[in-house]
Parts: structure tokens; sequence; C-alpha cells
């Protein structure tokens, strides 16, 4: 595995590229990290928590450089989820894509 992923609606999407640093939605600054998801992932957490808005972006995300920021944790279903102990900067994001079904299909065939 050499990508992580985050979903996040547009405006926040937008907000971290004026900033070039991003240290986290209102829920990862409550849990103190910044929660991602693998490829295999990305769906499930697209479907319950980004399903009923318009306008999320998947960005993604190399692993290289995160080094013990980053680390895999029980969660959802007692699955390991990345997530990063540190703000994510602009220059680590190797791809944005706005969601839709063909994005989570092809992301799926790839896990």
């Amino acid at each position: 595995m050499s990508h992580v992923y985050k979903l996040m609606p547009a405006k926040l999407w937008q907000d971290f590229q004026r900033s070039a640093r991003f240290i986290g939605s209102p829920d990862d600054i409550r849990d103190g990290y910044i929660h991602l998801s693998t490829a295999a992932q990305v769906s499930g957490t697209y479907q319950k928590y980004f399903a009923d808005q318009q306008d999320v972006y998947l960005l993604t995300i190399s692993i290289n450089g995160l080094a013990t920021d980053l680390r895999y944790e029980a969660s959802r279903g007692n699955q390991l989820f990345p997530h990063l102990y540190r703000p994510l900067a602009l220059a680590e994001v190797t791809c944005a894509v706005m969601v839709d079904a063909a994005v989570l299909s092809a992301l799926e065939a790839d896990a």
C-alpha cells in the first residue's frame, strides 16, 4: 500500500488549497488526528459520512514522508484505519478528484 485517502467536502478542499496546510475537519480535530482511509475503505467511508453531500473530493496521499505520524488503528468494524497525527501539507496530496460512482468503482477495483 503506497497511498492513503481523505474524503472532504469542496469547502474544506478549497480552504486547504488556500492555506496549503490542513489541520483537519471538525471531527478530525475532535479526535486528535486526521481520519484517512485505505483504497478498500473509501467506499464505506463515503457511504457512511458523505453520501448525502454534494461536491465531495477524494484526495490521494502518498504514505512516503508520513513516517511515524501515520498509524493504523482499529475503528469501524474493527478494521485498521490510517490516522495521521499531524497536519497534512498540500504538497503531500498527489491527486484530488471530485467523487462520483466511477471514481469509487475504480478505487475498489484497485484495492
